[in-house]
Order: structure tokens, then C-alpha cells, then sequence
């Protein structure tokens, strides 16, 4: 089987144009694919996301790409998963009571409070907790409604605020799940692809 250097998993409610013209710059030659063989062949993957937790999950499962995901996931192989794709990772979310998540973190994912602007959309600042991570400190885009309150041990996490302390970004190794949008957060956002990109 032909390796495919980077794909990007279509799951059927993404905006992939941003993802893949976010790579094109970069010199990359981003490959869509959509079923388990093809993700399973690629050598780095990106889960993209913007939409809903159910309509997402379901297409993963119809797509028999979950438990592909998983799988790899376990495995260690590279993937950067971004906004609604960082959210499938835990175990549930409130915006979808009774859909099972990957199960990849123990958390569920949350609603922000009725106190701040829902969603958050804009520029936000990100912390991470360790120094020489794929994320360092600088501002990131967000277009979120949930959050992720806490990440697994495993898991270096950054962090923002926005009426809750939550989880910006979760990294181990080549894997990094972001609730932002890195392909949508300038200098800032293409630094850390390339990173990223380095890092596998």
C-alpha cells in the first residue's frame, strides 16, 4: 500500500480549506481521505473539526474510521486533532448527551457558562505548562461553545480563559489536540504546524 505523507480526514462538517491551504503553504502536499484504510496509511493525520459532537461522531463511525483513529492514537503515530476533532477525543459531550466520544481523554467536554459570550470567537491567549512543547505562549483563534476542563496525566496541557480555566491544547509526542484553530492564528498558528510538522 502507498504511504500518504500527510491526510487530512474528511468528516463530513469541517472547514477543510483552511487546513489544507494552511499545509500548501507550508510546501506540503496535503491528501483528503475518507475511510479507515487511507488513514491508516497516513504517515501524519490531521482531524480537523467545526460542527456538531453527534453528527461528527456518527460520520467516524460510518466511515469506520473511529476505531482507526483510536488505534492509532494508542499506537503513538502522529496526528494533530483541531477544535471539534480535539472535543471527539474525550469520553462525551454535554452538547451531545448519550454519544460516546474516542474515549482518548477521561474528560466531558462542557458548555461554557451563561456569564461570557457563547461561542467564544477570537483571539485568545494561550498558556501551555511545559517550555519546549509544539505550543508556546502567544494568542490563538477560537470559534468554541464547549471546553475540556482537564487533561490526562499522559497529556501536556496548555491553557486558556474564558469565563473558565480550560484546556487549550493537550500534547504527547507527535500527537497535539487543539480546541483552537491553528491554520486560522496567523504567524503564531503557521509556527507552530511547523512544529508540529517537525516533531513527527
Amino acid at each position: 500500500m502507498t504511504a500518504i505523507p500527510l491526510g487530512v480526514l474528511d468528516t463530513g462538517s469541517a472547514n477543510l480549506a483552511s487546513v489544507l491551504a494552511a499545509f500548501r503553504r507550508m510546501g506540503v502536499s496535503p491528501c483528503l481521505v475518507r475511510d479507515a484504510d487511507a488513514l491508516r496509511r497516513a504517515d501524519r493525520l490531521v482531524l480537523p473539526g467545526v460542527g456538531a459532537f453527534g453528527a461528527v461522531m456518527a460520520n467516524l463511525r460510518t466511515l469506520g474510521a473511529a476505531d482507526a483513529l483510536t488505534e492509532r492514537i494508542t499506537n503513538g503515530r502522529p496526528l494533530l486533532a483541531i477544535c471539534l476533532g480535539f472535543q471527539v477525543l474525550g469520553v462525551a459531550s454535554a452538547e451531545a448527551p448519550g454519544v460516546a466520544g474516542l474515549g482518548i481523554f477521561g474528560g466531558v467536554t462542557q458548555r461554557y457558562p451563561a456569564s461570557v459570550r457563547v461561542p467564544q470567537l477570537g483571539w485568545n491567549s494561550v498558556t501551555p505548562t511545559r517550555a519546549d512543547g509544539v505550543v508556546q505562549p502567544g494568542h490563538a483563534f477560537f470559534a468554541n461553545s464547549y471546553y475540556l476542563d482537564a487533561a490526562d496525566d499522559a497529556w501536556s496541557a496548555s491553557y486558556a480563559e474564558h469565563g473558565v480555566r480550560f484546556v487549550a491544547a493537550a500534547e504527547r509526542g507527535s500527537q497535539l489536540a487543539c480546541q483552537f484553530h491553528p491554520e486560522l492564528s496567523g504567524r503564531w498558528g503557521a509556527a507552530l504546524l511547523q512544529r508540529w510538522w517537525d516533531r513527527c
